[in-house]
This record gives C-alpha cells, sequence and structure tokens, in this order.
C-alpha cells in the first residue's frame, strides 16, 4: 500500500459562508428584540450589526492573508456567540433604560482588534515558546496588581479588578492565557523528566520533587487568589488548567489523582475556615430557604434565574417577550438564564452545543499540532473556554455552588471578551499551522503521548503494483 499526499484545502470560502449565517443569526435577534419591545426605536439594531460585520469580515480577510489555512469554523462560533451576547444585553437595556449594551460593543471592537493584532504580529505560535518564563513572571504581575493600593478595587466581594481612567480590568482574564503558555512551554521542555524520573509508589508514578515545582506554583497561585482576592473561580481555573495540561503532556493518571486530592483537601479546609466560601456553599444548598434568599448577596439571583428558566419552558417565551431584567446581574453572571427564558431549553441547548463545537474544534487543533507545544497550549485555552462554561452553566442551573466566571463572548464585561478572543486568535493561527503544507526549516517536532494522532493533510490510498 502506498500514501499519497494531497495538498490541503484552505476553506476560507466556507467559513465565508459561515460568517454570514453567523451574522444572519445575530442579527435576527437583535431584530426580534427590537421588534417585540413595545414603544423602542430599533435604529441600534443597524449601528450594532454594521459594526459587528466590518469586524467580523475584516478578522476573515486577516486569515485569508496570514492565516489561510486556519479552521474554518472557529471564527464563525465565536461570531455568532459574541453577537447573540450583545443582542440579550442590548435587550436588557431596553427594559431598564441603560446603555451597557454600547460599552460591550466597544469592548468587542478593541477585542477584536487587539485579536486581529496577534494574528498579524506572532503568525507562528511557536515563537511563544521562547518566552516561557516571561510568561510566569507576567501571570504573578497581573494576579498580583489588584493588591496595589489605589490601583485594585473591590467589586461584589472580590478584589480581583483594577481601574484605570473610567475602565475596570480584569487582569486574572488576560493571566489565564499567559499561564497557559507557561505551562505549555515547561511541560514541552519537561516532559520526560516529569514522566520517567522519579519513584513508583504502590500503582502511581510520583515525580521528583524538583520536578513538581510548577505544580507547587500552580497551587499556591490558585490558593492566594483564593484566599486574598476572594475568587473562586479563578482558583478552580488556574488549578485546572495545569492539571489537564499535566495530564495531555504525560497521560499519567496519577496527576489527575494528585490533583483531585489536592483540590478536596484544599475546599474542606477553605469550607472550614473562609466564610465567603462558606457562604457560597449556604447559599448553594439551601437556596429557597426564606432567609438565605432575602438577605444581601444571597440566593435570590439563582432562585429567580431557575424560576426565569422554568417560565420559559421548551421554546422560550420569544426574545424580548419575558422579563429576564428581574434577575440581578441578568446580562453578566445571570446572562445563561435570561437566555433559557426567552429562548427555551431548545434555544440554550443549541447554544451548548455551539460552545461544545468550539471547544473541539479547539481540541482537534490540539491533535493535529505537529510540535507539543501547540498541542499543549491549543488544549489548554480550549480545556479553559470548556471549564468556564462548565462552571457557569452548571452554577446558573444550581448543579454546583455559583462562582464569578463569566460566560464566554456573551456575558458583559470587558477584561473577559478581550482574552477570550485572544484565545480565539492563538487556537486559529494553531489550527494554521497543523494544516499548512511543510516546507522549509520546521521547528520541533517532539510528540507527546495522545490516543491518536490527527491527519493534518487529506489522504488517500492507492494500491501499488
Amino acid at each position: 500500500m502506498t500514501e499519497v499526499q494531497t495538498a490541503p484545502v484552505p476553506r476560507r470560502n466556507l467559513e465565508l459562508l459561515l460568517l454570514v449565517l453567523a451574522l444572519c443569526v445575530g442579527g435576527a435577534a437583535f431584530f426580534l428584540v427590537g421588534s417585540t419591545t413595545e414603544g423602542v426605536d430599533n435604529t441600534d439594531f443597524y449601528v450594532q450589526m454594521s459594526i459587528m460585520a466590518v469586524l467580523a469580515l475584516s478578522v476573515h480577510v486577516l486569515l485569508r492573508i496570514f492565516a489561510k489555512y486556519a479552521d474554518p469554523v472557529i471564527l464563525p462560533i465565536t461570531v455568532a456567540l459574541n453577537s447573540l451576547g450583545l443582542a440579550m444585553i442590548h435587550r436588557i437595556d431596553l427594559a431598564k433604560g441603560t446603555s451597557q449594551s454600547a460599552r460591550q460593543l466597544l469592548w468587542t471592537a478593541i477585542a477584536i482588534v487587539i485579536a486581529a493584532a496577534v494574528l498579524w504580529a506572532v503568525k507562528d505560535h511557536r515563537i511563544l515558546r521562547r518566552f516561557t518564563y516571561i510568561a510566569l513572571l507576567a501571570s504573578i504581575v497581573l494576579l498580583l496588581l489588584p493588591l496595589i493600593p489605589h490601583l485594585g478595587v473591590t467589586i461584589n466581594g472580590a478584589r480581583i479588578w483594577i481601574r484605570i481612567g473610567a475602565f475596570s480590568l480584569q487582569p486574572g482574564e488576560i493571566a489565564k492565557i499567559t499561564l497557559s503558555i507557561f505551562f505549555a512551554g515547561y511541560l514541552s521542555s519537561n516532559r520526560d523528566l516529569i514522566l520517567l524520573a522519579g519513584h513508583k509508589f504502590g500503582p502511581l508514578q510520583l515525580p521528583r520533587l524538583r520536578d513538581m515545582a510548577p505544580m507547587v506554583i500552580a497551587w499556591l497561585l490558585s490558593i492566594g487568589v483564593l484566599v486574598v482576592q476572594r475568587d473562586l473561580g479563578s482558583a478552580i481555573l488556574f488549578f485546572g488548567l495545569f492539571i489537564v495540561m499535566v495530564y495531555v503532556a504525560t497521560a499519567r493518571i496519577s496527576w489527575v489523582l494528585i490533583g483531585l486530592l489536592m483540590v478536596v483537601a484544599g475546599g474542606f479546609v477553605a469550607g472550614l475556615t473562609m466564610s465567603h466560601v462558606t457562604r457560597r456553599l449556604d447559599v448553594w444548598l439551601n437556596a429557597f430557604d426564606p432567609a438565605i434568599y432575602q438577605a444581601a448577596g444571597g440566593s435570590m439571583q439563582i432562585v429567580e434565574g431557575l424560576f426565569g428558566m422554568a417560565d420559559g419552558g421548551l421554546f422560550g417565551t420569544g426574545l424580548g417577550a419575558g422579563s429576564p431584567y428581574r434577575v440581578p446581574l441578568a446580562n453578566s453572571d445571570m446572562i445563561i438564564a435570561s437566555f433559557g427564558e426567552e429562548i427555551g431549553l431548545i434555544g440554550l441547548t443549541a447554544i451548548v452545543l455551539l460552545y461544545m463545537l468550539l471547544v473541539s474544534r479547539g481540541l482537534r487543533a490540539a491533535l493535529g499540532s505537529r510540535d507539543s507545544f501547540g498541542k499543549l497550549l491549543a488544549a489548554g485555552l480550549s480545556f479553559t473556554l470548556g471549564l468556564q462554561c462548565v462552571v457557569i452553566i452548571g452554577g446558573v442551573t444550581r448543579l454546583i455552588p455559583l462562582t464569578g466566571l463569566a460566560t464566554p463572548f456573551m456575558a458583559a464585561g470587558g477584561s473577559s471578551l478581550l482574552a477570550n478572543w485572544i484565545i480565539i486568535a492563538l487556537l486559529l493561527l494553531i489550527s494554521h499551522n497543523s494544516r499548512r503544507p511543510k516546507s522549509g526549516v520546521s521547528g520541533p517536532t517532539d510528540e507527546i503521548a495522545t490516543p491518536s494522532k490527527a491527519p493534518t493533510t487529506s489522504t488517500k490510498v492507492v494500491k501499488s503494483k
């Protein structure tokens, strides 16, 4: 049997078609919001969707120039989610007389421009491997910024924000990217030491103490964020990110077990000694208790969100026809509940499927990457998006305690939107480099343990005579 390689197809025309469809979905949502709200001038519909279309098509053109082999599905899904989020925030604005959607549109423009700059400046993700330890230093600085007097501010009980003029930023959102770069760089360079050196303890293969330094750093960062900044969501995200990346690098279940034990131990101690963690657990377990419901910072938003989704039923009340604005933080922390009320279980399932498809395309880019750094970075960034969705949707539906993580691309908030668009830019670059034809001198192609290696080009098999 002889394997014949054929040149990969850029598939940018498919991306353009899907991008137009995504913009139509967002435009339809904007139109329905305005048409079902009485006494409202819906001129914002034309302005916001025109700006969104120009931004999205500009990124598409940039991909045709600098990353023509990038995954054709990632950008359209992101634009669809971002547009739907803008439409729902606009819907809440119409009910409350606020202007959060204009601010969110500004952040969307800033985020897309910066993502485009990443596509233009980086071009090859392997360049980032040179900045492994700089990324770690940047992560530490970003996490410590909110603790600086007169710069950091406390919002909703968490000191995770900094204020610069009229803007409030959450540096920890950018830290999840720099931490992913550090973990990917360290693990791709030291995988053999972690995998082979060490001692066996029963069925577990334990690494040497000095090889556990990144684990200790991740643990200290997570606990530091939890204790000092009172941010449970970021603590879960940072530590979970490292555990998953170590597992992807080594395929050793022992690391996952060690990580789970540390999470359980840390969570148990936090639940006994930290008042804000104990309060989160009380709100989760006793949400319908009148005393907890009526207390400041109690369970009202969770309970009202659940009732709103129940009112939406299978098909929803219709965009603009419900009353999601009654739920506190309906355009940010509880935006999933807002969608559940107005587009119902079917519409909410479609949104969840979009997130699943986005994460799966990121993981596909990881499997197809020719270098271990790219595999780990794409896997880590995809997991970051996926874990955010699981934690926030689980919190809104009361499967787990509600944390402060934002729904990617949909919830109001500029820091999260900016960080997630940068993640999308990096995933597009990795998918481009994994599919483009091999030419010239290539970078490191050291492999890591994966169940199977995804094909990087289309192939066909011809029988040899």
